[in-house]
């Protein structure tokens, strides 16, 4: 059994305290270097993490993207003020990686389409009468720029506004970006 630092309150509640939130014992202990502690963290956020980084980038980068995220995570650490929550702060983080990889891989340039023909690479499964949709084949078929917006859009909330300011773009190409993207999606749907 460890013995408490005289002044400083116990890690573990006493009965009848109010509740410490799990993260914020293991972020403490995690800032101070404890692995374990930055280890259990991991395994309670990577499965979002990594849906995220897959959703915007797709399957091929996804586990390096991960990966890359959380030695971030790692660094910056210290910085987490707890002003949100966690999960919020690691989410921006991961996004902010994300585009940073985007920019790292010269995939800017190609970014946004200006005609139909990449739409018309996203297609119901061959053979298959009933043809159920795949959403995550689907959606990894889109070009970039509107898997992007779609995602960061209807999957994780943001606004037009946040979008095209995070992806350094207007907003209105954000808004075309996901009427395309949902189009796609839908003549997929129908097919």
């Amino acid at each position: 059994m460890q013995t408490p630092i005289p002044g400083a309150p116990p890690l573990t509640p006493s009965p009848g305290s109010p509740q410490i939130p799990s993260d914020a014992v293991e972020i403490a202990l995690a800032a101070s270097g404890d692995a374990h502690a930055f280890e259990r963290l991991y395994r309670a956020h990577v499965a979002r993490v990594h849906s995220l980084v897959r959703r915007m980038l797709g399957d091929e980068d996804a586990e390096e993207v991960t990966q890359d995220v959380f030695v971030r995570v790692w660094q910056k650490l210290g910085t987490f003020r707890g002003e949100s929550a966690f999960g919020t702060w690691l989410h921006r983080l991961a996004v902010n990686v994300v585009l940073a990889r985007r920019a790292d891989l010269g995939t800017r340039r190609r970014r946004f389409h200006d005609d139909d023909a990449p739409l018309e690479l996203v297609s119901a499964r061959p053979g298959s009468p009933e043809a159920v949709m795949d959403f995550e084949q689907a959606l990894a078929r889109l070009p970039e720029g509107a898997r992007q917006v779609f995602v960061l859009h209807d999957v994780e909330g943001y606004r037009h506004e946040e979008i095209a300011q995070m992806l350094g773009l207007a907003t209105g190409t954000s808004k075309s970006q996901l009427h395309r993207a949902r189009m796609a999606l839908r003549h997929h749907m129908d097919r």
